[in-house]
């Protein structure tokens, strides 16, 4: 992850800066060149997505998305 974040920070799309509430921590966020970047791939991202789940049902749809909150929360618990 920092190494991901030491790219993106060169890259100036994220800055750092020290959690005031944790000193150990620290909190990362978006630059104006990296909500610039998010918001010009943004239509692009959906577009491909839109295009990729086309031949799934809704009823499909609804147990991948089901499954995608289930993988992000085991992952956020770990």
């Amino acid at each position: 992850m920092t190494a991901r974040l030491d790219r993106l920070e060169k890259m100036d799309l994220v800055a750092r800066r020290p959690n005031p509430d944790d000193r150990r921590g620290t909190l990362v966020h978006l630059t104006d060149a990296g909500i610039d970047l998010i918001e010009r791939a943004l239509p692009d991202h959906i577009a491909n997505q839109a295009k990729l789940t086309a031949c799934l049902s809704e009823a499909e749809l609804q147990k991948l998305s089901g499954l995608l909150e289930k993988l992000l929360h085991y992952a956020s618990s770990k």
